[in-house]
This record gives structure tokens, sequence and C-alpha cells, in this order.
């Protein structure tokens, strides 16, 4: 007798997504790994752009991405959910956290993060540590990093 698993996937959420080949690196690790991609918008790009097209190649499946308008219409539809923003002005590391299969792993803006107003927002922050003095990783590095240590905790 077989089990069939609910139909549940790790989410990845961009907060207003600023570089193209970013967010197109993204789509492919999420494409890849069979993690929902959502996007808070507004977008700094357009997806006709060149430099998101010649990275994304053929793993763009809008069907696949989910866009809310604005924050406020994110945190409206994820108020029964848990969203965990990965920041570097977390105390607690991504390694020391139980993950959930349907947990939502927030992203902030590559040229500033997230405002105020969405770190009051989520249920939890998390931090990939690195070197001292260092400011931060590519985005896309940062949730293939916390996408696979999400997948290994609940999928694996």
């Amino acid at each position: 007798m077989t089990h069939d698993k609910p139909n549940l996937s790790p989410k990845i959420a961009l907060y207003e997504p600023d570089i193209p080949q970013n967010t197109a690196s993204i789509i492919r690790t999420c494409s890849c790994l069979g993690a929902q991609l959502e996007i808070i918008e507004p977008c700094g790009f357009l997806f006709t752009d060149k430099r998101f097209k010649r990275v994304v190649m053929d793993y763009m499946d809008e069907d696949k991405i989910k866009f809310y308008k604005s924050s406020e219409d994110f945190f409206y539809n994820k108020k029964n959910e848990r969203v965990i923003l990965i920041t570097t002005k977390a105390t607690k590391s991504y390694t020391k956290f139980s993950f959930k299969i349907d947990d939502t792993l927030l992203f902030g803006r590559e040229s500033s993060g997230v405002p105020n107003k969405v770190h009051k927002s989520v249920n939890e922050k998390l931090k990939i540590p690195m070197i001292e003095n260092k400011r931060s990783l590519n985005l896309a590095t940062s949730v293939g990093i916390v996408l696979a240590e999400q997948i290994r905790q609940v999928i694996n």
C-alpha cells in the first residue's frame, strides 16, 4: 500500500527583485528543485529583459510563478502560513531552525533588503552565517543554500 504525500512544496518569495539575472537564476533553481516561486511586485525589470531571458532559458513557466501586487497583498494571503525572512539582520542561523514543507522563505531586494514593516510581519528571521566583515551573498546563491536545507529537512 502506498501513501500519497500531500501536494505541498517549498515556497520562495522575492520582495521587489531588481536584478533580472538573479531572478532568472532563482526561477531555474525553483524549477529544478520543485519549489513554488512567489514575487512581490513591483519588479525592478521586465521579464522581456535580455539579461533575464539569457539566464532563465527554457525554465520560465509563468503558471508556476505567483505574483502579489504588494507586500500587504502578500501578507494578507499568507496569514495562515509561516513566512521566514532570510536576512543579514537576523541573529539565528538557518541551520538551527526546523523548517516545514509549506514554509515560505522570503528574500529581500538585492539593493536594499526589506523595509521595517516587512521585518515586523514575518514569523521568523534567519541568517546564513558568513565570515566577519562580509556584507552579503548573492541572492540566487542564498536562495539555493536555504532551500537545499529546507528540502533536506522535510523531504529527504
